[in-house]
């Protein structure tokens, strides 16, 4: 068992290490723009931290229905199908255009909100600017996604890797002009945090479609022989599992995105600070969230091949990684919770505070590492709809409600500390409602899995 274990664990890994390093850089765009108007100025600072709130919101919503793509195509691959993975793929590019530019407007429309936060008028102008400018990147992003989960669901996930690590050296360098004003160029604070993170994404976007162009591993699958019109039942079909995956996500990020609106109020460094944690934080959550993109693909081929006695001991492999890592990143955080800071930020204001709630991140890993790993276990058996209910439960019946109670402690509530606690009490009531989901998830996992296998072998003996 321990050699079966070590051997599944190695697999995981072999396909998952690219996808993190891919993911880091991905989001290490996030935290080169949160790092570098740190240093430029606490309110571009702040402007950058809101406007990511609304642009992270859409940007994961979508990544998310994309997932759909990685289930649909393990499954295809592991049945053997692969005649059925160019259609699919053309499809899913279909649908993703059509949620990027849905996901455009509804960015553009968004910025409204801000009119109701009690902000600093320049920072709210500032806050606008720059969603407005990110936005361009949206489309180009659902694209990438869908492809995104073809190359990963035949195993590839190199391309993902030095595509986004390209697309990061990128960013900085755009950053470092546009931010700065650099030989000569504007000052653009973080407008210039926009315009490189937008057409970084169409850049990952051009670097994907030449690869595939230009690798033989794709060209028994490769979906651009031919072209088709958009295919609606395809489509129906696909969106009927990643609508529940994108409202999975939206619960999750939107919690974390409303609570850097909420703080808003009390003034720019608890919304600097609010930032900077989240954004390691999310930086952190990539090597889960890696484990369980693997997850989902080797789960999912598991079933495809009709054996869900592995498809299940893959899912607990796989989520006991990911538990066992984040015990490794809770007590790093807890120890360097001060360094972290001090490297996003020269305001002493800010680095006191950020290396507080870094505090709470580091208590949080342990229930978002099985949280993540078990949804994308449970996706692997294209099931979407009870996790996304139980992550709506989790965030909007405890992480927000604790939260709001603890932080804003609002004189109309009876049971409320004497003064709001600010981002702390937001930070606690996200500890809370990541826990719930992790519980959850990992009884629901445990109960689908056994109940597939009964499933398989009354099959078998039926057909005997």
């Amino acid at each position: 068992m321990k050699t079966r274990i070590r051997t599944e664990a190695a697999a995981l890994w072999q396909l998952a290490w690219p996808v993190l390093i891919g993911q880091l850089a991905t989001v290490g765009m996030g935290v080169a723009d949160v790092a570098m108007t740190g240093h430029f100025s606490a309110e571009e600072l702040a402007a950058v931290s809101l406007g990511t709130s609304l642009w992270t919101i859409v940007l994961v919503t979508a990544m998310g229905v994309m997932m759909a793509v990685n289930a649909v195509v393990s499954h295809e691959v592991g049945a053997g199908q692969t005649q059925r993975v160019p259609h699919v793929v053309r499809q899913s590019m279909w649908m993703g255009l059509g949620i990027g530019l849905a996901g455009c407007v509804l960015l553009n429309a968004s910025t409204l909100v801000f009119d109701y936060l009690m902000l600093e008028p320049q920072v709210q102008e500032k806050a606008a600017r720059f969603v407005h400018i990110i936005s361009i990147g949206m489309p180009a992003f659902a694209i990438y996604r869908a492809l995104y989960g073809y190359t990963t669901s035949l195993n590839q996930t190199k391309p993902v890797m030095l595509i986004a690590v390209a697309g990061l050296v990128f960013n900085i360098v755009i950053n470092w002009l546009f931010i700065y004003g650099r030989f000569g160029l504007p000052q653009l604070g973080a407008s210039g945090c926009a315009l490189a993170t937008g057409l970084g994404i169409w850049l990952m976007l051009g670097a994907m479609l030449w690869w595939m162009r230009r690798s033989p591993v794709y060209q028994e699958t490769y979906p651009f022989h031919q072209s088709e019109a958009p295919h609606w039942p395809e489509i129906r079909s696909m969106l009927k599992l990643g609508l529940p995956i994108g409202v999975t996500y939206f619960a999750e990020v939107s919690a974390f995105s409303a609570v850097g609106l909420l703080i808003a109020r009390f003034g720019v460094i608890e919304v600097s600070s609010n930032q900077i944690a989240l954004n390691f934080s999310s930086l952190v959550f990539m090597v889960p969230m890696s484990i369980g993109i693997a997850l989902t693909t080797r789960v999912g081929q598991s079933l495809g091949e009709g054996d869900a006695e592995r498809a299940r001991f893959i899912s607990w492999v796989g989520v006991s990684l990911g538990v066992i890592f984040s015990v490794l990143s809770a007590s790093l955080i807890t120890i360097f919770r001060d360094l972290i800071a001090a490297a996003y930020t020269s305001d002493p204001a800010v680095q006191r505070l950020t290396a507080d709630l870094l505090l709470f991140a580091a208590i949080f890993q342990l229930s978002d590492a099985a949280q993540v790993t078990t949804s994308c276990a449970i996706r692997g058996y294209k099931i979407t709809r009870t996790p996304m209910l139980i992550h709506l439960m989790a965030f909007y019946g405890f992480a927000l409600p604790i939260g709001c109670l603890l932080g804003l402690a609002p004189d109309w509530l009876p049971w409320r500390p004497q003064t709001p606690m600010a981002a702390a009490g937001f930070w606690i009531g996200l500890v809370s409602g990541l826990t719930v989901a992790g519980i959850l998830l990992l009884a629901y996992l445990h109960r689908i899995s056994q109940g597939r296998i009964r499933l398989t072998a009354n099959s078998g003996k039926i057909a005997g």
